[in-house]
């Protein structure tokens, strides 16, 4: 595309890179470099196996991020809220050199880390496994990361009524409406996500979307991984056994855990549950299964979270596959070395990076099948096309749509307006 007189250059606001390889050439104006970008995730898009992995920044209209998780943390550690928790391990005359201690302590370890919530809460968790296999009991920490995780829960259990909410639900149900059209003759979307809150349900619900996200019973919906492996199909034929994958389904797999899972003795295999969520309402007694960090009381190594990372891995091992990586910072080791591992295994994955990361390992190597996408839409540079909402938007297509089907779609739009303007001059 020849560049027009001071039309904007799409090198100068978009960063578009299959390995090491730029795909912005110089003279490419910033209307054809968003046009060549949209064009390589349609045509990755409509591959046999798509799979996504969503991160904070998904949600980040609507759920605060660990920066701010950690001010709210650090405000309450001034307040009364510390000594309210403290209250039921210690007596009156100790909790206030209890609580110096802890501030001290938290302070110390967050100059260390870098002010990094996940890995402050690693470090305490840590220290209380240290603590109790050693047969002693860390009152003060204890209470700590009950105070953490408290914060944490009641941030994310967000009223999914409010304005606020809202922003991020249209996008949510913009993004499955997109996945559930998906031709039916291609395997159904596998979507990833680090986060904790109850968006997906809540835009799958709303738009009745089937979704399997490895629950399943009656009264009580329990946790049983083997779901995962279920194929969802109907009878299209009442003389024959011939069947048909549902039209709209996607598999939902929360790496990090939800607000809404529960430790649980129902005489459950894992002894996972899932439960209702009222906005507003206290963290239950149950132990709620969020991951911040996968160090929490030795849960990588257990029930659901290995389950989870283990059908991540299965996943990227699929031949003719795609991750779309959409919002993700590549703060968690475990995911990281999960995609690194299909990389070096799988010779016909892609992955599609939106973001800018230049210190991690995956924008430095010279391999053609890692996309990365950054950058701006517009010459103000108000709208960064690597951001939930324009690739939601904008860049993401119908997932049945492909070449012919679009060829069809632009002759009959131009016979249209064609035809309309022959009655208008007549």
């Amino acid at each position: 595309m020849p560049e027009e007189d001071n039309a904007e250059l799409a090198h100068e606001y978009i960063k578009f890179y299959q390995g090491q390889d730029n795909l912005i050439s110089e003279n490419e104006t910033l209307e054809s470099g968003l046009l060549k970008v949209k064009n390589k995730i349609s045509d990755l898009s409509n591959i046999k196996n798509v799979h996504f992995l969503l991160g904070a920044g998904a949600s980040a209209d609507s759920i605060p991020a660990m920066k701010d998780l950690l001010e709210i943390i650090e405000t309450k550690l001034k307040d009364d809220d510390l000594k309210g928790v403290l209250e039921d391990a210690y007596s009156d005359e100790t909790i206030e050199g209890k609580i110096k201690k802890i501030i001290d302590r938290f302070d110390k370890i967050k100059i260390n880390v870098n002010s990094n919530l996940e890995e402050i809460l690693g470090a305490f968790y840590s220290y209380q496994s240290y603590s109790e296999s050693s047969g002693n009991t860390a009152h003060h920490v204890n209470s700590l990361i009950k105070l953490i995780e408290t914060v944490i829960y009641e941030e994310i259990n967000i009223d999914l009524e409010s304005y606020k909410a809202n922003i991020s639900l249209e996008l949510y149900q913009r993004l499955y409406q997109k996945l559930s059209l998906r031709n039916k003759d291609l395997a159904r979307v596998n979507v990833f996500t680090t986060n904790n809150d109850l968006l997906s349900e809540k835009a799958l619900d709303y738009l009745n979307i089937n979704y399997n996200n490895g629950f399943g019973g009656g009264l009580t919906r329990v946790f049983n991984p083997a779901r995962f492996t279920y194929t969802f199909s109907r009878k299209i034929d009442s003389n024959l056994e011939k069947y048909e994958p549902l039209d709209n389904m996607v598999y939902l797999y929360k790496l990090h855990g939800s607000i809404s899972w529960v430790e649980s003795e129902d005489n459950s295999f894992f002894n996972i549950k899932e439960v209702a969520v009222i906005h507003g309402d206290k963290r239950p007694d149950e132990n709620v299964l969020i991951y911040p960090t996968p160090l929490k009381q030795n849960k990588s190594l257990g029930s659901p979270y290995a389950d989870l990372i283990r059908e991540f891995q299965k996943k990227l091992q699929l031949s003719n596959g795609v991750l779309f990586v959409i919002g993700y910072s590549f703060s968690d080791e475990h995911i990281n070395n999960v995609i690194y591992q299909a990389l070096a295994s799988n010779p016909s994955i892609s992955i599609v990076v939106f973001g800018d990361y230049p210190t991690e390992s995956l924008f430095k190597v010279e391999d053609r099948r890692i996309y990365k996408i950054s950058g701006y839409a517009d010459s103000g540079k108000k709208e960064r096309i690597h951001y939930f909402k324009y690739i939601v938007n904008e860049l993401l297509p119908d997932l049945d749509e492909n070449k012919d089907s679009n060829l069809l779609k632009e002759f009959l739009k131009s016979l249209k307006s064609l035809n309309k303007n022959n009655e208008e001059n007549s």
